[in-house]
């Protein structure tokens, strides 16, 4: 599996608050219109706790400041994605997902990582992983 990590930050006229209900209730349901045509497998999306909660742990560790969210995207391979975005579908579907991610994503401070995943732990007996948890 092929896995997109993107770690946003939110546009600056942004609330947390505001950036987290745009990404969950505009931007997923938009995602998981376009799932098909782009061969999404899996998208997850990690919504940070306030600064507060992150203080501590990242003071200890001398880190910058936090990212607003994860978005975590899988493919089957790299080449189901390089398919996915060659056709003109595709192409209009990434294109329709970056408009909207200019209306809430500040872009050119947030990272996009493609990689595969090395498993180190599986889940402990009896724990959701929450792999079916939805857009």
């Amino acid at each position: 599996m092929l896995k997109l990590s993107f770690a946003l930050r939110r546009l600056p006229q942004l609330s947390r608050e505001e950036f987290q209900r745009h990404w969950r209730e505009t931007h997923a349901p938009l995602v998981a219109k376009h799932r098909e045509t782009l061969r999404i497998a899996r998208y997850v999306q990690l919504h940070t706790l306030d600064a507060a909660a992150h203080g501590p742990l990242r003071e200890s560790r001398g880190a910058p400041e936090e990212y607003d969210g994860v978005a975590e995207l899988w493919w089957r391979s790299a080449e189901d994605l390089t398919a996915a975005l060659a056709t003109e579908e595709g192409r209009r579907a990434g294109a329709e997902l970056l408009e909207d991610e200019r209306r809430f994503i500040d872009l050119s401070r947030s990272v996009l990582t493609l990689g595969v995943e090395h498993e180190v732990l599986s889940p402990a007996p009896g724990l959701d992983d929450g792999a079916d948890s939805g857009a």
